[in-house]
């Protein structure tokens, strides 16, 4: 990289006085600055050498650079103007930073709490999808007069139909156990533990608490509670299902005393000492304290939003789907889903999901849009990506898959998502106004927005007009106008073309040849097949089928389910990640080590069947400095499919607040005609991960 690179990137992010700290992973340049904001971010992008740039919270900013990324910070820290200044953090430095305010480091505590919500939801999301769908049937079915009004007051179903309704109540009823063991997990406390003190408050000994003699009723913040004298401390009652809030809080404050816990307690006896000590604290302080104030706060969030709502439905209509796209990516929906499940809880209907549907079809829509664009341009790579996405949005209503796999990383597609967004939001407020509807659009159950969960919003005939039109038109303005800059739609539209000959091929021609995976001498006779099929394919206009081998024990999953950016949206190019369940990564195949970092956390290799390969062990993990990582290899050593290169801790680095998530990046791509994932799911390592077309 030459040094004329490394003065360009220093000066387009604001010069040497703007930098309070300069590191680098193994793909990425990683700066502190000083003010985020005087970065020229295109700049930065149209220098040579820089694949993309990534702003972060508390004025961060990584500029991806790949394999290169030693040679480009060593010529940045020689340049004259960097004398001084930029020079990297010690060991203990960093480790004081990162102990300073919680795992992620005192400039990243928006991120953490983003991680955080996040991270007490998503293990659920199939949970919560299935029940959605048990609650949609149960809608259609009373809509179509099947069965009585299954949620209206005084209502008694037949014992079949209660059983049931019982199918999804399961879910919604332990939610508070759900979130508080999930949640308990991310802050680095015993999670179980978590769940034990939540499960207190859910007790019905509990509740039954408030039909003693000793029970009054009293008013506090315009609300009728329930107390009662617990050794003289009067303790409120409230019914916890379906909250969130206060698990959420609960665990907050649990993870902190299990840090003070531990430093202050012998090692050899935390085990017994620390739960008990933890759940002799937090049950109390919840009972008492924390579990009213989440109460409370979700009540105050939901009450003003429903003021909102009751002012102008028109407004809330129209400001709904266009803030979600916005909210999603920041991770700022997961308080809003909150409050969903409250409003429902306590006025028995919910009325911001009906706006959202707009938001999430506007989305789906877009997603069909770049689908009818790739099987036009026979683009198979993103017709596999827009299809998968497509289908967990229209069947399972999660935009995740669309908007991290596709939307973030083809910047045409927003300003068009964002009109059908409006289209859906209009037809939701001037419907609702024409029909007198003085909350909007309601449902009475948390459902994801989707095709299926259609029955369970009211009126379903203006909720279904207005969420079609966002798709359609979303889909229309992709479709007419493109999504991709025009240069990039020329290069994939070639690569198509020779795409769509692979898939074409005969059967007898489609034999794979796996150079590099095995790591052994092929026989006389699997040479000549290797030989014939070569010649075949040489023929056919396509090139060899390799593989890269799994390099952990874990469950593949989409690139696009990886946090990262840089990762996610596929800048470093194609791959899969995988979620371990083991301690060691391995080698994917035969090759050599051409950049083991000694942090541990990343590897690069040049395989004998052409990939380069990059590794990275979790996400930010490079900010441990090594530290749970046990390197086994060195640059340049020789490996085999199998060969460990790393054992690491998981222990120090969930409880740093990193998340394990790998992925596996085939960084020479460009090279290749294709760069498939073999299958998602579970993995063991050596087993086949990808599939990679070689040209002809």
């Amino acid at each position: 990289m030459a040094s004329s690179s490394a003065a360009d990137i220093v000066e387009a992010i604001g010069g040497p006085a703007n930098i309070a700290n300069l590191t680098h992973c193994a793909t990425r340049l990683r700066f502190q600055l000083n003010d985020n904001s005087i970065v020229d971010k295109d700049r930065v992008e149209a220098i040579p050498g820089v694949l993309g740039a990534v702003s972060q919270a508390g004025d961060r900013y990584q500029v991806v650079i790949g394999g290169g990324v030693q040679t480009l910070y060593n010529d940045i820290m020689a340049l004259p103007v960097m004398a001084g200044g930029g020079a990297p953090e010690s060991a203990e430095e960093i480790k004081a930073r990162e102990r300073a305010k919680g795992p992620r480091g005192r400039s990243a505590w928006l991120d953490t709490l983003f991680e955080y919500l996040s991270d007490s939801f998503r293990p659920i999301l199939g949970a919560l999808l299935g029940a959605s769908l048990f609650i949609t049937f149960m809608a259609l079915m009373a809509t179509l007069g099947v069965i009585p009004a299954w949620n209206a007051p005084g209502v008694t179903l037949d014992p079949s139909w209660q059983f049931v309704n019982l199918m999804w109540q399961c879910v919604f009823v332990f939610l508070p156990l759900m979130v508080a063991y999930n949640a308990s997990q991310k802050v680095g406390a015993d999670p179980w533990v978590g769940f034990a003190i939540m499960a207190v408050l859910m007790l019905p000994g509990f509740t039954a608490l408030g039909t003693n003699d000793a029970a009054s009723q009293g008013t506090f913040l315009g609300s009728n509670i329930t107390t009662i004298p617990i050794f003289g401390v009067p303790l409120t009652l409230f019914d916890y299902s379906s909250q969130v809030f206060p698990p959420l809080l609960m665990a907050a404050v649990l993870g902190l005393v299990y840090k003070g816990l531990r430093k202050i307690i012998p090692e050899n006896v935390q085990l017994i000492f620390v739960p008990f000590l933890a759940m002799l604290i937090m049950i109390p302080l919840t009972a008492f304290l924390i579990g009213p104030i989440g109460v409370y706060v979700g009540a105050a969030l939901a009450g003003a939003l429903s003021a909102i709502n009751t002012f102008s439905p028109f407004i809330f209509a129209i400001v709904i789907p266009l803030a979600y796209p916005f909210m999603v990516p920041l991770g700022l929906h997961w308080p809003i889903n909150a409050i969903m499940l409250l409003n429902i809880q306590t006025l028995g209907y919910d009325f911001i999901q009906g706006p959202m549907g707009a938001w999430n079809f506007a989305c789906f829509g877009a997603t069909a849009g770049v689908l009818l664009l790739a099987w036009r341009e026979k683009d198979k790579d993103m017709r596999q990506t827009a299809t998968g996405a497509l289908a967990a949005g229209l069947l399972g209503g999660i935009s995740e898959p669309s908007l991290y796999g596709i939307h973030l990383r083809f910047k045409r597609i927003y300003p068009r998502m964002l009109v059908g967004c409006l289209t859906g939001g209009l037809i939701i407020g001037i419907g609702s106004l024409i029909l007198g509807l003085p909350h909007g659009i309601t449902t009475q159950a948390f459902v994801f927005t989707s095709l299926l969960t259609m029955p369970a919003f009211d009126p379903i005939g203006l909720y279904a007009i207005a969420v079609l039109a966002a798709f359609f038109v979303a889909m229309f303005l992709v479709v007419v106008s493109g999504y991709k800059n025009p240069a990039d739609a020329a290069g994939v539209a070639a690569v198509g073309v020779t795409a769509e000959a692979v898939d074409s091929r005969p059967a007898h021609e489609s034999a794979r040849v796996l150079p590099g995976v095995g790591g052994a001498a092929a026989t006389a006779s699997g040479a000549g097949t290797a030989a014939t099929t070569a010649v075949a394919l040489a023929e056919a206009g396509v090139g060899e089928l390799v593989q890269v081998a799994s390099p952990l024990d874990g469950t593949a999953v989409a690139l696009s389910e990886v946090a990262d950016p840089v990762f996610g949206g596929g800048i470093m190019g194609p791959g899969v990640a995988i979620e371990p369940t083991g301690d060691t990564v391995y080698s994917p195949g035969a090759g050599v080590v051409v950049a083991a970092q000694p942090t541990g956390h990343a590897f690069g290799l040049q395989l004998d069947n052409g990939a380069e390969v990059l590794i990275h062990v979790g996400i930010d993990t490079v900010n441990l400095k090594g530290e749970g990582f046990d390197v086994k290899v060195g640059n340049g050593d020789r490996v085999e499919v199998g060969t460990p290169l790393v054992t690491f801790d998981r222990g120090v680095i969930e409880q740093a607040g990193y998340a394990l998530i790998t992925p596996v990046i085939v960084l020479n791509a460009d090279q290749f005609d294709t760069v498939d994932p073999v299958a998602l799911g579970p993995t063991s390592h050596g087993a086949p991960l990808l599939d990679i077309q070689k040209k002809a």
